[in-house]
């Protein structure tokens, strides 16, 4: 049985937070995942850790789901 992931609004709204501020390629996980440790951004730097499909996904297409 697969577990679905959700993306929390907190975690897009950070995510959107960092590309907005163009301080990484949003394609460069390990940048972005970076950043957020260093902006605090705690909830999104796991999830990136441990979704990174759906982070891709979400960067391509804007779906959260």
């Amino acid at each position: 049985m697969s577990q679905k992931t959700l993306m929390t609004d907190k975690i897009i709204e950070q995510i959107l937070t960092i590309r907005e501020s163009g301080v990484a390629n949003m394609f460069d996980v390990n940048r972005v995942q970076c950043e957020a440790y260093r902006k605090g951004y705690y909830e999104l730097a796991v999830f990136l850790e441990e979704h990174r499909k759906e982070y891709a996904k979400f960067i391509l297409t804007g779906e959260s789901e």
